[in-house]
C-alpha cells in the first residue's frame, strides 16, 4: 500500500471512530425517556448495584423498592421493611409514611437514609438503614440520624448522603429555612458533632429536596422549588447551584446566593409532565418524579450534560 493509501485508509479508520458530537442544549425541555413496568415513583433514589443492575428506592409503604437491568423496564421488588418500622411511629400517625429514601452503595453494603414525618408538621426524623443486597426484608434498622421539633427552625426530611476524601456528609431540608447539611461518621454512617450549617434557602418560599454532587472541579447543589405533591396541578421544578466546596457558599448562573433564594432552572413542567422534581443524579442522569395529566407519579430519567461554562442540561440522546 502507497503512503497516500495508507494515510487515507488511517484518515478513515479515524473518522469512523470518532467520539460522538458533544450533546447540545435543546431548545425545549425534553420528555422524559420511555421506561417500562412498574414506574410509579414518588421521591426516587437510585444506585447501581455490584452486578452493573439498579436499585431504586422510592416513598411509599415501608419503602418500596424496584429493581432493573438496564434502566428501560422496572419490577417490583417488595418493601424494604415487610414488617414495618415502629421506631418511626413517634414522627408520624403511621409508620408506614415514611418519604424520600436517599439509597447508595459503599464499602459492599447499601446504605439508605429515609425521613418519617408527617405533611406541614416539622416534627421529623432522619434513619440511616443497611443492606448487604438490597432485597426486601434484609434492611438493619441503624438508628436515628437526625430530628426536628416543632421549636426548631428546620425540618429533618429529604436526606442525600455525600462521600468524598473528606468525610461524609448529609444534606437535607424542606421549606423552613431550608437545607441544611450535617457531618457524618463514616464508621458508622450517624451524625458526628453538632455543628449544622445552612446551604440554601427561599424565606416563606418552597424548597426542598436537596442533592450534593461533584462534578469536574465544582459541587453542584440541587433543589425543587415550589408545590409537591398537587398531581397535575403540581409546580415543582428542579434547580441547581454551584460552589467550589461541598459546604458553599452556593449561586445559581447570574451569581444569585442560594441562602438568598437562588437557584438554576434544568427542568420544569412542559406539556403532559407536571411537576418534575425531587430529583437525584446518578453519572450522566437526572432522576425525579413527575406527575401525569391524571394525576399519578412517575419515574423520570434523562441523560446529563454539562455546557461549556460548567452548567448541567438534560437531552434525549440521538441513536448513532
Amino acid at each position: 500500500m502507497s503512503r497516500i493509501a495508507l494515510a487515507a485508509a488511517l484518515l478513515l479508520l479515524s473518522a469512523c471512530t470518532a467520539a460522538p458530537p458533544a450533546p447540545v442544549r435543546p431548545a425545549a425541555y425534553p420528555d422524559p425517556i420511555l421506561v417500562l413496568g412498574d414506574t410509579n415513583a414518588h421521591d426516587p433514589s437510585l444506585a447501581r448495584t455490584p452486578a452493573g443492575g439498579y436499585l431504586l428506592a422510592v416513598t411509599g409503604a415501608n419503602i418500596p423498592l424496584k429493581t432493573s437491568a438496564d434502566l428501560s423496564t422496572w419490577t417490583a421488588a417488595g418493601p424494604a421493611f415487610p414488617s414495618g418500622t415502629p421506631w418511626t411511629k413517634p414522627y408520624t400517625a403511621d409508620n408506614k409514611d415514611l418519604w424520600a429514601p436517599d439509597i447508595s452503595y459503599h464499602d459492599g453494603q447499601y446504605f439508605m437514609y429515609y425521613s418519617a414525618s408527617s405533611f406541614g408538621s416539622n416534627h421529623s426524623a432522619i434513619f440511616l438503614a443497611t443492606s448487604p443486597t438490597g432485597e426486601s426484608g434484609s434492611w438493619i434498622d441503624r438508628g436515628l440520624v437526625v430530628e426536628s421539633a416543632r421549636s426548631d427552625d428546620f425540618n429533618a426530611i429529604d436526606p442525600n448522603l455525600y462521600v468524598d476524601d473528606d468525610g461524609w456528609r448529609l444534606t437535607f431540608g424542606s421549606f423552613w429555612t431550608g437545607i441544611k447539611q450535617i457531618r457524618l461518621d463514616p464508621s458508622t454512617g450517624l451524625r458526628r458533632g453538632g455543628t449544622m450549617i445552612g446551604l440554601a434557602g427561599r424565606g416563606d418560599t418552597a424548597i426542598e429536596a436537596p442533592y450534593l454532587v461533584k462534578h469536574g472541579s465544582y459541587y453542584y447543589l440541587w433543589v425543587s422549588f415550589d408545590a409537591c405533591c398537587k398531581g397535575a396541578a403540581s409546580t415543582y421544578r428542579t434547580m441547581v447551584g454551584r460552589a467550589s466546596s461541598p459546604e458553599g457558599p452556593f449561586a445559581d448562573r447570574d451569581g444569585t446566593p442560594m441562602t438568598a433564594g437562588g437557584g438554576t432552572e434544568v427542568v420544569a413542567g412542559h406539556g403532559s409532565i407536571h411537576g418534575p422534581g425531587h430529583e437525584a443524579v446518578l453519572g450522566d442522569l437526572l432522576i425525579y418524579h413527575y406527575y401525569a395529566d391524571s394525576g399519578a407519579s412517575y419515574l423520570g430519567i434523562n441523560s446529563l450534560a454539562y455546557d461549556g461554562d460548567g452548567w448541567p442540561f438534560i437531552y434525549t440522546p440521538t441513536s448513532p
